[in-house]
């Protein structure tokens, strides 16, 4: 297979080009890697977006009303959809398109489904290489969906753009949410299936987490009765007040009580940008996918999102980032490869397996020899 050929495909918009070049990929054969550092110089123009969540939160009914939403704007959506491998078979079932079903015929939108392959990190261990395959092939719009992840599936954050985690009203009570780990990687909180109970209270929750980690855990709490505590004014027992609302002068004389102050109006709650332009506000976005409600609240909130890592210089900080992990996971392969197949680091554990198994040496040891011999050049 011509990487040449796959690469003339892709940019020309041929469907069973980019087919070829994501299998030849997803599968290691014999010049991906010639494919991809070719396909890196037309990557760095679509968004990418990371839809991550418990299973059974709607990922996967999200995803497709956001496609749609997509289409209707003009652009090329190309969705990577990952699904559990089973650890006792090797085999996925690749479920997640049949819930895409009514936008799957549709010539202005890709659906790859992919096998996380032992993967747990939430995602297939090629997912960023099949993304750039797609950028370069000209989409718009990259949804990646995970899988449904627990607590500590974070991979989703380093290969995106922007990260929604999706959560629903039964996801737990409100110590889940001041748990570490996919709770601080969102941009972005989604609570679907909001018309069952709960939906608000969970948002709440979010919100007061959310506060609580940049120190203002009540900013969308209004005072209670209206009182605003940041000033003193007339009416409160300050230095010298008679806490009548006048104000006692030395000798005794009183003056007359000012105006009563007019009550605070609640604090409306920010979706975007908070304090400073160096600073994210996490929205949390209500929405029922299987009825397309709350759908045009989220797609505004990701278009703030990305305006934001526009404007701070964050997007460029993130793919670079992104570029940063991408090479070092090269050379871990390159590496590995050659050191279990080109040396005789694998032939020289073997023969220390008696003294490890019989506790004369230690794993440790031996691979501190292994290591030796590789620094000195060892080879076969």
């Amino acid at each position: 297979m011509d990487p040449d050929l796959l690469l003339a495909g892709l940019k020309g918009g041929n469907t069973a080009a980019l087919a070829r070049a994501i299998s030849l990929v997803e599968n290691g054969r014999p010049g991906f890697e010639q494919l991809l550092a070719q396909v890196h110089r037309s990557v760095g123009r679509a968004r990418r977006i990371g839809i991550t969540g418990p299973p059974g939160s709607g990922k996967s009914t999200l995803v497709e009303r956001l496609v749609g939403a997509y289409r209707q704007a003009g652009h090329r959506v190309a969705v990577v959809a990952v699904d559990p491998t089973s650890p006792f078979t090797g085999g996925a079932l690749l479920g997640d398109r049949i819930r895409m079903e009514s936008v799957a015929l549709d010539q202005g939108v890709y659906i790859r489904s992919m096998g996380s392959r032992g993967s747990l990190g939430g995602l297939a261990t090629t997912t960023r290489e099949v993304c750039d395959l797609l950028d370069a092939a000209g989409f718009d719009r990259i949804l990646i969906e995970t899988v449904g992840v627990g607590q500590s599936e974070l991979d989703v954050a380093r290969m995106a753009d922007t990260t929604v985690l999706v959560l629903v009203p039964e996801s737990g009570d409100g110590i889940q949410t001041l748990k570490s780990g996919v709770m601080e990687i969102a941009d972005l909180f989604v609570v679907n299936k909001a018309d069952r109970p709960g939906a608000e209270k969970l948002r709440q929750e979010i919100e007061v987490t959310l506060g609580i980690r940049r120190g203002n855990a009540f900013r969308n709490v209004p005072a209670h009765h209206g009182f605003d505590g940041r000033t003193v004014g007339p009416g409160t027992r300050a230095a010298g007040g008679d806490g009548r609302g006048g104000v006692r002068h030395a000798g005794g004389k009183d003056e007359p009580a000012a105006a009563p102050p007019q009550p605070s109006p609640p604090a409306a709650r920010v979706p975007g940008p908070s304090v400073g332009p160096s600073d994210w506000s996490p929205p949390v976005v209500l929405t029922v996918a299987a009825k397309g409600d709350g759908l045009a609240d989220l797609v505004a909130a990701l278009d703030r999102h990305h305006a934001w890592l526009e404007e701070t210089g964050a997007l460029d900080q993130r793919r670079r980032r992104r570029l940063l992990d991408r090479t070092r996971e090269v050379v871990d392969r390159a590496a590995r490869r050659w050191v279990w197949e080109e040396t005789r680091a694998s032939e020289r554990i073997e023969q220390r397996l008696d003294d490890i198994a019989s506790r004369a040496a230690s794993p440790y040891e031996v691979a501190a020899e292994v290591l030796r011999s590789l620094k000195q050049g060892e080879r076969p």
